[in-house]
């Protein structure tokens, strides 16, 4: 069962009926648009520094990519929060003692600008992916190159459901402190994407990320993000060079009360779930 570890509760999300073309369909086109959202994806991503982008991932566990999406694109991808074909699965967090809110899975084949994003990003996040197994000396085989090929792998692991997701906080919404594991595989970054605009659409609703270090008490940051800034971050851990080599620091996020107004997400997990 998919897991999502959140605040000590661990809930089993409900199991669908998996086409067989599961693993094809990923990497299709949602739409006939496709490979203009490849195109679009592949300009923005060239915009930024990437090696500086690993340095920050290295030495903080999260870094910035300001302006991924542009205002239009946010609204497009915000409103399908309110159509359902889009989806596998709705999680109210309250019930599961996640927090308030609540948020989508989407289903296979994902929408084209969702896919290129999340094919594109893998690329350049891979990289750093390998760095991080090879400083913790892990026993899993390396990172694939290509997300097609990590998606084989989790299928073949038994982890064959989609993880992007949306999600939709009202006032008095919040996320509970959390890591996105679904099974086994577990690849290491993850990209958050903030929809809304805060002072404008909501007030409040920060994401928080913790660290927490052996024998030290947990370091909290609160990342400013503003519409279409997306933030990459540890799924649950990453190494640190100490005296006697690296060592394994532990992430959680999570989102702090919305104290108005409405807030979008858009959540990009590379590995799926079982």
């Amino acid at each position: 069962m998919a897991k999502r570890l959140a605040s000590a509760a661990q809930v089993a999300l409900p199991l669908e009926a998996e086409a067989s073309a599961a693993l094809s369909q990923s990497s299709a086109p949602a739409k006939p648009d496709a490979d203009g959202a490849d195109v679009a994806s592949e300009a923005s991503l060239q915009r930024y520094d990437w090696a500086a982008v690993g340095s920050q991932l290295n030495r903080q566990g999260w870094g910035l990519l300001p302006g991924l999406l542009d205002a239009a694109q946010c609204q497009q991808m915000a409103a399908m929060y309110g159509e359902a074909a889009h989806f596998r699965s709705r999680i109210q967090m309250q019930r599961h003692a996640f927090g308030r809110g609540e948020y989508q899975y989407f289903a296979y084949p994902l929408p084209a600008l969702l896919q290129a994003l999340r094919t594109a990003l893998y690329a350049r996040l891979q990289p750093v992916a390998e760095q991080w197994r090879a400083q913790l000396a892990a026993s899993a085989p390396p990172w694939p190159a290509q997300h097609a090929a990590l998606l084989a792998q989790c299928h073949a692991a038994g982890q064959r459901r989609p993880t992007p997701l949306l999600l939709r906080y009202g006032a008095g919404d919040y996320n509970c402190l959390h890591q996105d594991l679904y099974g086994e595989l577990v690849f290491p970054l993850q990209v958050i994407v903030l929809l809304s605009q805060p002072g404008e659409d909501f007030d409040g609703g920060e994401l928080v990320l913790t660290e927490q270090r052996p024998r030290m008490q947990s370091r909290v940051q609160v990342l400013p993000l503003q519409r279409g800034d997306a933030a990459i971050i540890a799924v649950r851990e990453r190494p640190v060079q100490g005296a006697r080599g690296s060592y394994r620091v532990q992430h959680r996020h999570g989102v702090s009360t919305v104290l108005r107004g409405d807030r979008h997400t858009l959540g990009i997990v590379f590995h799926d779930a079982e």
